[in-house]
């Protein structure tokens, strides 16, 4: 795992859809909410453009993130900065 200005990039083994799909299922099975799977490549395609196989997985926690989110608005954008990175 690499960490860099906050970020967390993981290589994965596994295809982009195949991790999207093991990890929607690990966080499911934890009870934690799945609110979008965003297929990027797909969106990007749509308009005529070239994207590498990338997804974006929106997923939280609402009771224990909705009073963070009141405190501090902004502390939602942290979440965006996961990435998974592919062979």
């Amino acid at each position: 795992m690499n960490a860099n200005n906050g970020i967390i990039s993981q290589v994965s083994p596994y295809s982009v859809t195949k991790t999207i799909d093991r990890l929607e299922t690990i966080l499911q099975s934890k009870g934690i909410a799945i609110f979008a799977r965003i297929d990027q490549q797909a969106e990007a395609e749509k308009v005529g453009l070239s994207l590498r196989p990338t997804q974006l997985l929106l997923f939280g926690n609402p009771k224990a993130g909705t009073p963070l989110m009141v405190a501090e608005p902004t502390i939602a954008l942290e979440s965006l900065k996961g990435s998974i990175r592919y062979p």
